[in-house]
């Protein structure tokens, strides 16, 4: 565990370049997933969420079960059965997710293209509008506005970006939920390992849920720890802020299942 901490890094910062490398940087043409972000990461967040929700969800079946003091079958059934439907209604919500934002994107972009079109003395006010109110005035203001309008593809991405807050997304909705789909499975099969184990050795089967527990710990921790692939925060942070929450739902889970025992 302690060695992965020590290889999982947070992205580096253009805080973490001095002025003079960013100067050598910049004059060499750098590429800009360097200083801002690393081509591809766009899909760590997807298995990172996707994770984080299998593994909470099917520890706290786990928990839930084990304070209801139920069999290890009962464990198995109701966390196998969780694993593969919510997983698969998690990566199908994830695919929707983003189709509906590329295809809300392609909208909005036929939209301004229309208007721009059909009249561009309004469009072009706009703009204007949007960089007097970020302080531009004057000839500045009119060459700003002269740029921006002369190139129509630049003029309609700035219009989404300042009119509706929209910028492209560059996932792909099959490779999106996919992600989503794999990383729930993966990640959320940890707690139920030590009983699939316990069916080949017998020797287990009294610390079964002990085990699930370590074991659930240790991929919260660093699941959250990846976070910090994409985000630039403590790698001791990020994965203690994920095991505390994960540990909170399961607690949650556990006292429900121990108040209703008696109904089983």
């Amino acid at each position: 565990m302690f060695s992965l901490i020590r290889h999982v890094r947070r992205p580096k910062s253009v805080r973490d370049y001095s002025v003079r490398e960013l100067k050598k940087h910049h004059q060499e043409g750098m590429d800009t997933t360097v200083l801002h972000g690393r081509s591809g990461s766009e899909y760590v967040g997807d298995f990172v969420f996707g994770g984080i929700d299998g593994v909470v969800t099917t520890f706290a079946v786990v928990a839930g079960v084990a304070g209801a003091d139920l069999s290890a079958a009962v464990v198995l059934v109701l966390g196998l059965a969780n694993l593969l439907a919510d997983g698969f209604a998690m990566g199908i919500g994830n695919f929707l997710s983003i189709r509906s934002e590329k295809e809300r994107y392609a909208h909005e972009w036929h939209e301004e293209a229309y208007e721009i079109e059909k009249i561009p003395e309004h469009e072009q006010e706009e703009i204007r509008t949007i960089y007097r109110a970020k302080g531009f005035s004057g000839k500045t203001l009119d060459s700003i506005v002269a740029t921006i309008t002369s190139d129509k593809e630049r003029w309609i991405r700035e219009m989404l970006f300042e009119e509706h807050g929209l910028t492209p997304d560059t996932r792909s909705p099959v490779k999106g939920g996919s992600v989503t789909y794999a990383a729930f499975i993966i990640i959320g099969f940890i707690p139920l390992l030590s009983f699939v184990l316990a069916l080949g050795f017998q020797s287990l089967t009294d610390y079964t849920f002990i085990l699930s527990v370590v074991l659930t710990g240790f991929a919260l921790f660093t699941i959250g720890a990846l976070k910090t692939l994409v985000v630039a925060r403590s790698v001791w942070r990020a994965g203690l802020e994920t095991l505390f929450m994960g540990g909170l739902a399961a607690t949650v889970a556990y006292i429900v299942g121990y108040l209703l025992r008696g109904l089983t």
